[in-house]
């Protein structure tokens, strides 16, 4: 029993006491002020003995809270699921926070920007320096400028057309080759020598793999007009006993190896 309860039976049994031993004929008043001196002297009394008595400790709190949940006659919580409507705050939830699939996407289009974004730089950085240097060579051109020389050909397709490669006179050594019988290397020379001529004498820009034709046509802003019609006559010479298999007529050949010098010098253009 608390000690509150035991002062109030004290105090009521002590009022009962003297309401006996005073008769009717004390007032009122005075047996209701001496009820309120016991209630506050009780109160006062239990003020102090809850101050004087020892702090509850964490331990026994959790110990006292693990009892409740062991008690079987104590219902447990148990979690429940319902149904109900989607608020506006649950859709700006969803919004604000999107699936695992959605991010990848975002996450893969923010790259794809990135990376797209890094070629147009590239690509941007790459024009403007070809555009530079096409004004560059531009400026060089309308300056008159250094102009780079182009490197003449060793070889037009399987001809060595290099000028220590050829004899120094090649009509003469064409002609000795004809009167060996070796129609094909006398033809032969005689093209090789004015393909040489025609690069290193006369500035043809003949590349490794022009043809005859193409060698006829870049020949022809080059050469005179005598040149370039017995530069005609040696090329088909060449095709003929080269391609065709066929005999060339000696009194043409013979003229091919004598005006060879006359036509193609090995200086300058006629």
């Amino acid at each position: 029993m608390r000690l509150r309860d035991v002062l109030l039976m004290v105090m009521v049994l002590w009022a009962v006491q003297a309401q006996g031993q005073t008769s009717a004929s004390a007032p009122a008043s005075a047996e209701a002020a001496e009820v309120a001196e016991a209630a506050e002297v009780a109160e006062v009394a239990e003020t102090a003995a809850a101050a004087s008595a020892p702090a509850i400790s964490a331990s026994a709190v959790r110990d006292a809270v693990e009892a409740v949940k062991a008690d079987p006659l104590l219902p447990g919580t148990q979690p429940q699921k319902y149904l109900r409507f989607k608020t506006s705050k649950d859709k700006d939830k969803n919004e604000r926070e999107p699936s695992s699939g959605a991010r990848w996407w975002t996450e893969l289009l923010a790259n794809l920007s990135t990376g797209l974004r890094v070629l147009m730089w590239l690509a941007g950085a790459a024009l403007l320096i070809w555009v530079v240097l096409r004004v560059r060579d531009w400026v060089q051109l309308r300056s008159g400028g250094p102009k780079v020389a182009a490197v003449p050909p060793t070889h037009v397709g399987s001809l060595d057309i290099r000028p220590e490669s050829l004899p120094a006179d090649i009509g003469a050594a064409a002609r000795g080759l004809w009167q060996r019988g070796d129609t094909r290397a006398a033809l032969s020379l005689l093209y090789r020598g004015a393909l040489s001529r025609l690069v290193h004498g006369h500035g043809v820009p003949i590349r490794a793999a022009s043809t005859e034709s193409e060698c006829l046509a870049l020949s022809a802003t080059r050469l005179g007009p005598a040149s370039q019609s017995f530069l005609v006559q040696l090329v088909t010479g060449w095709q003929l006993v080269a391609y065709a298999r066929r005999d060339m007529l000696a009194g043409d050949f013979e003229q091919l190896c004598s005006d060879f010098d006359t036509c193609l010098p090995a200086g300058a253009a006629p």
